[in-house]
């Protein structure tokens, strides 16, 4: 099956109804991520259905870094990386605006741990954790055209 990654408008309060939405199929034991900023994509099946999203928000912490918020594929279309198409997708935008890092963190989520490592990030440790206790912190540099 072919899938499309696509940007979205969270101005357009269908979109961010769409992105709820979403969440709760993809990801039905976490709670809702506010969809107030950053950068969101969809991923469409070629039947026009929405299958998967993730965001990309500014850092609270560092001026020059991304931080990957939260991302879902519904169960049907997992092992299709999808999710690596996401992370690259979101890399391409924190580059387009001049970041260095893009940092995410995963919890009890090895699958979504694979396909960072799978992409290039690394593990690290925040000096000041904002995750659960068991959190995995992770950090990729972007390279920019010297």
């Amino acid at each position: 099956m072919k899938y499309h990654v696509v940007p979205v408008d969270i101005r357009q309060p269908e979109v961010v109804q769409l992105l709820t939405l979403l969440q709760k199929a993809c990801l039905p034991h976490d709670k809702i991520y506010p969809i107030t900023q950053g950068y969101w994509h969809v991923v469409y099946s070629q039947n026009g259905e929405a299958v998967g999203f993730g965001g990309i928000v500014p850092s609270t912490r560092w001026s020059d870094t991304m931080y990957l918020c939260r991302a879902g594929v519904a169960p049907a279309h997992q092992g299709q990386g999808l999710q690596k198409r996401l992370i690259r997708q979101r890399l391409k935008v924190a580059k387009r605006l001049g970041m260095n890092w893009v940092i995410t963190d995963t919890h009890q989520n090895p699958a979504s741990a694979n396909s960072l490592i799978a992409i290039g990030f690394k593990m690290f440790e925040p000096s000041k954790p904002w995750g659960f206790k068991t959190a995995l912190y992770w950090r990729y540099r972007i390279k920019h055209a010297v």
